[in-house]
């Protein structure tokens, strides 16, 4: 089976994780605030700004929402990025339209194809096949999604695995999980997440661990 396609929702075998307990789909039930209750920042959309050294950023204006289950990864962040773009459908909806059962989400090739549907802003599928993400290929997440949320079009990637954030926290969803590339900033090598099962709602991850994050995996940009 090609591997973009293997179904990805939160693992039953989730791991502990810092900052709060993702043990499984009761817990994450229950550590995730209500999907009606918008959680985290809502962005402003700027035109873009450089830090003191000159790098390029960029945060794109969302409405967070946590994932209300343990297989709704899919259909939250697809929601997420839906919101960026003046699309305001619940997460039910998304789901309905991504064909998402308690198995999952099949692959990013659904969230890119219910974005188009949804916006006609011409997201595409961009998989990276490998198990640990070339230089080439972290450098095509790059320029992707540089060029995604400079258009205001956040990137939905599924990941795999267990991945660092920039304060200490690890992120383990080893059944694969969905999530949502708002921002960037130093030119795109720090990425900034909104994932809809973690506690504190978004963090910033490096290039590099996000495309490795993502390796057998894909990505809607």
């Amino acid at each position: 089976m090609n591997s973009i396609v293997q179904k990805s929702g939160l693992t039953v075998a989730g791991l502990l994780v810092a900052g709060g307990c993702l043990a499984g789909p009761a817990v994450a039930a229950q550590a995730a605030p209500p999907a009606t209750t918008p959680v985290g920042s809502l962005h402003t959309d700027k035109d873009g700004r450089a830090d003191k050294n000159g790098r390029a950023e960029r945060t794109v204006g969302i409405q967070y929402q946590a994932q209300p289950n343990f297989y709704y990864c899919g259909p939250a962040a697809t929601r997420i990025a839906l919101s960026a773009l003046g699309k305001a459908l619940s997460q039910d909806e998304v789901a309905k339209k991504l064909g998402t059962t308690e198995a999952g989400t099949d692959s990013a090739l659904d969230t890119t194809r219910v974005l188009n549907e949804l916006t006609g802003r011409g997201y595409r599928t961009t998989e990276i096949p490998d198990s640990v993400a070339k230089p080439e290929q972290v450098d095509r997440l790059r320029s992707d999604v540089v060029a995604a949320l400079d258009e205001g079009r956040p990137v939905v990637a599924n990941v795999k695995g267990t991945a660092v954030d920039t304060v200490g926290n690890p992120h383990s969803y080893e059944g694969g999980h969905y999530l949502t590339l708002v921002g960037y900033r130093d030119g795109g090598d720090l990425i900034r997440i909104a994932d809809p099962a973690a506690p504190e709602g978004e963090y910033w991850m490096t290039l590099e661990k996000v495309a490795n994050w993502i390796a057998e995996r894909g990505y809607s940009s």
